[in-house]
C-alpha cells in the first residue's frame, strides 16, 4: 500500500489482506464442520461484501437496519439477535431474518407466533448467559454481574418451550481458543441438559482466529468434539477476526502545539469520533514510525483529535524525530470496530472510505460532506 497516494483522512481496506483472513476462516469452518458468519457489529463495510460472500454465506444482525443490510448486500437473510425487539419493526425484521434469537422468554412468548406467519422459515433461539468470561473490561463483558444479556441458569425452565430450535451465547472479546474451551466447559455444566432439545448452538463472537499465534488446530478439535457429542450444528459469528489487521486510517498533522513541555500534534481525525474504542476499551493504536516512550525518548508527541472534547487525544508516542505540520500519521488495524462506531460529533467530517485493490490501485468508495452531518440531525 502506497500511503502517499491516499488522500487524508481516509480509512483504507487492503483487499489482499482481507482475502487472506477469509481463506484462513474458511479453512477453519470446513475442517471443523461448522458455519462461520460475519458479525456486522464488527465489520459492516458492505462494499467489501462481494469478496466476503466468496467465503462466508451468512451474517448476524442486531437491528432492523443491519438485517436489511444483510439481505440487500450479503444477499441472504440474517441470523438476528437483539436485546429487545420493537413492536413496530418486528414484521419487517422477519422479512430479512432466517434466524431470530430472543434475549428473554418474555420476548420469545411475545413474538414467537408471529414468526410462524412469515412467508419463509424462521428458526428461533434463546440467548443464555454462561456466567463466565475472561474478558477484563466490563464494557465488553456480557457475563458481568447483573448483565442484561441472556438468560441465566437460575431463570431457565425445566424444558425449553416448543419452538426454540437453538441456543446462543456470546461472552468473548478478541479471545483465543483456550478461553472458548473454558466457556464451553461452563456452558455444558449449566446448560448441557438442554442440548438434546435443540438443533443448533451459536457460540457468538470474540474468536480472534486471525491473530498471529492463534491455535487453529485446538479450535478445530474443540468445535468438532462439541458438534459430534451433541449432534448439533455449530455457528460462530466473529467480528474482529474478519477484518483483523486488514487496513489503516491515514491522517495528517494540521498543527503542533506545546503546553508546559507537552507537545501535541493535532490531526485531521478524531479519536472520539473516528476511533472510539481507543477511549472506550481503552487501547493504544499502533502507528507507523512510532513506538512507546522510554526514559531515553527525546521526541515525544501526544496525538490530538480535531474535536473540542478535552480528552480527544492519545498519550505521547516516541517518533524518534521532530514531527512537521503536513506530514502523515498512519494508524494501523483500523478496519474492525471503527467505521461501525464512528460519528460526526462536533461536525468533524468523517474520513473517506477506500479499498486498496488486489491490483495495487486505490479505489475511493465513499466521501462525506456537510449533508451527511446535517441529515442526521433535525
Amino acid at each position: 500500500m502506497n500511503y502517499k497516494e491516499i488522500p487524508s483522512p481516509a480509512f483504507v481496506l487492503d483487499e489482499k489482506l482481507l482475502r487472506k483472513n477469509l481463506e484462513l476462516i474458511d479453512r477453519v469452518q470446513r475442517d471443523a464442520g461448522i458455519e462461520i458468519i460475519l458479525a456486522f457489529k464488527g465489520f459492516a463495510m458492505w462494499s467489501a461484501f462481494p469478496l466476503v460472500r466468496e467465503y462466508l454465506k451468512g451474517a448476524t444482525a442486531s437491528s432492523l437496519y443491519e438485517a436489511r443490510l444483510c439481505f440487500e448486500e450479503m444477499q441472504t437473510r440474517a441470523h438476528t439477535y437483539s436485546p429487545v425487539y420493537r413492536e413496530n419493526e418486528f414484521d419487517e425484521l422477519m422479512d430479512y431474518s432466517s434466524h431470530i434469537v430472543f434475549n428473554s422468554f418474555n420476548q420469545f412468548s411475545k413474538y414467537y407466533q408471529r414468526t410462524q406467519t412469515a412467508d419463509h422459515p424462521i428458526s428461533c433461539g434463546i440467548r443464555v448467559n454462561p456466567e463466565f468470561s475472561d474478558v477484563e473490561t466490563d464494557l465488553y463483558n456480557p457475563s458481568a454481574a447483573g448483565s442484561r444479556l441472556g438468560v441465566g441458569i437460575d431463570e431457565m425452565p425445566g424444558t425449553l418451550p416448543q419452538g426454540i430450535d437453538g441456543i446462543h451465547f456470546h461472552v468473548l472479546c478478541e479471545s483465543d481458543s483456550y478461553s472458548l474451551e473454558k466457556v464451553i466447559e461452563k456452558f455444558e455444566a449449566n446448560f448441557g441438559n438442554y442440548l438434546s432439545q435443540v438443533k443448533w448452538v451459536n457460540m457468538g463472537g470474540g474468536h480472534l482466529m486471525t491473530r498471529k499465534g492463534y491455535d487453529h488446530g485446538h479450535l478445530i478439535q474443540l468445535l468438532k468434539k462439541f458438534r459430534e457429542k451433541y449432534d448439533v450444528k455449530v455457528i460462530l459469528e466473529p467480528g474482529s477476526a474478519i477484518a483483523w489487521e486488514t487496513g489503516v486510517l491515514v491522517s495528517t498533522i494540521q498543527d503542533i502545539v506545546e503546553h508546559r513541555g507537552v507537545k501535541t500534534a493535532i490531526l485531521d481525525v478524531s479519536f472520539t469520533a473516528h476511533m472510539p474504542d481507543t477511549l472506550e476499551m481503552p487501547y493504544r493504536p499502533k502507528i507507523i514510525g512510532a513506538s512507546e516512550p522510554t526514559n531515553e525518548s527525546k521526541h515525544l508527541y501526544r496525538l490530538g483529535g480535531g474535536s473540542c472534547l478535552a480528552g480527544d487525544f492519545m498519550a505521547a508516542y516516541d517518533f524518534g524525530r521532530e514531527l512537521q505540520i503536513g506530514e502523515q500519521i498512519v494508524f494501523l488495524d483500523m478496519i474492525h470496530y471503527t467505521m461501525v462506531k464512528t460519528t460526526m460529533f462536533n461536525g468533524v467530517n468523517h474520513p473517506a472510505i477506500a479499498i486498496w485493490t488486489k491490483d495495487d490501485q486505490l479505489k475511493i468508495v465513499r466521501e462525506f460532506a456537510y449533508e451527511d452531518f446535517k441529515n442526521r440531525l433535525s
